[in-house]
């Protein structure tokens, strides 16, 4: 048998291994991306996938690398849950080298330079801007997410655009943790929470206008930060694990006085400074977690 056609015939059987190795399943997975002291979740269905924040830097391109397929390129959505460096800052890098096809934010500005590059890069890719609203319900296949925060009250109260045509078009002397993208993730009989990192105050506000769910998921607000997550969040919900997005910092996030009300209501705590990558499968009805 001729030399040259013994190896293109190992190099097609290779490729057709590798191609059965990462082809996707049916199942749904929610994985936890170790940036450093960031937030950056990848949400995965299928052939589907939604970014949520990306981290301070590049890293979250080993994410994307390590959990998508090599031949896919194409990121269905990202969701930018607000404009603070740890959530946005490997965004100009995942543009750079993934199309996107939608991004969910709000028109809150940055000020930042790299924050106007990213805003150059939505354009230059035509991705759709959508506006977060509570309400409203965004799907990306079968991955369905229901917006809880923030309302349309709030955004008017502080003179936020919906104009849905450009990233960043409004400032506020508000914190910009308050404007947070906070939505329940939907799939089957399994729920999860996302709260970017929101404080106290709007989880109240949610908790008054919203009925929420028990859930098995929620991502901790604000890194576990002291004036993060509240008892009432977590009575109100009643998840049965918490991921944290936190790398090594000088704030002590995750502070002990939330690892603490987690343990108190039986909470199962991952977090990316001491777990690194690791993600939770569902398939809509049971759930487990990989921790390679």
């Amino acid at each position: 048998m001729n030399k040259k056609f013994l190896i293109f015939l190992a190099l097609v059987i290779s490729l057709v291994f590798l191609v059965t190795l990462s082809w996707p399943d049916k199942k749904l997975h929610v994985v936890a991306c170790d940036v450093g002291q960031g937030d950056a979740f990848l949400i995965i269905h299928g052939n589907d996938q939604v970014l949520v924040d990306s981290g301070p830097g590049a890293k979250v391109l080993d994410c994307l690398s390590r959990y998508l397929p090599f031949w896919d390129r194409t990121l269905e959505m990202v969701i930018l849950t607000h404009p603070q460096k740890d959530h946005y800052g490997g965004l100009d890098d995942v543009f750079e080298h993934y199309n996107v096809g939608a991004i969910v934010a709000t028109s809150l500005e940055s000020g930042s330079e790299e924050y106007q590059v990213l805003e150059k890069m939505v354009g230059d890719q035509s991705s759709e801007v959508i506006r977060p609203v509570s309400g409203r319900r965004v799907r990306v296949g079968l991955i369905s997410l229901d917006i809880l925060w923030p309302s349309q009250e709030f955004l008017s109260a502080a003179n936020l655009s919906s104009d849905s045509s450009v990233l960043g078009m409004s400032t506020t002397g508000d914190d910009p943790n308050e404007f947070s993208v906070v939505f329940e993730l939907d799939y089957g009989d399994f729920e999860a929470l996302f709260t970017g990192d929101i404080g106290p105050q709007i989880q109240y506000m949610i908790l008054a206008q919203q009925n929420l769910n028990d859930i098995e998921l929620i991502k901790v607000p604000h890194h576990g930060s002291k004036n993060g997550l509240t008892e009432d969040l977590l009575e109100a919900t009643k998840p049965e694990v918490a991921f944290i997005g936190v790398g090594k910092n000088s704030w002590g996030h995750p502070h002990r006085e939330v690892l603490d009300i987690l343990h108190k209501y039986g909470v199962d705590v991952y977090r990316t400074d001491s777990n690194s990558y690791f993600e939770l499968v569902t398939d809509g009805k049971t759930w487990w977690i990989n921790n390679p």
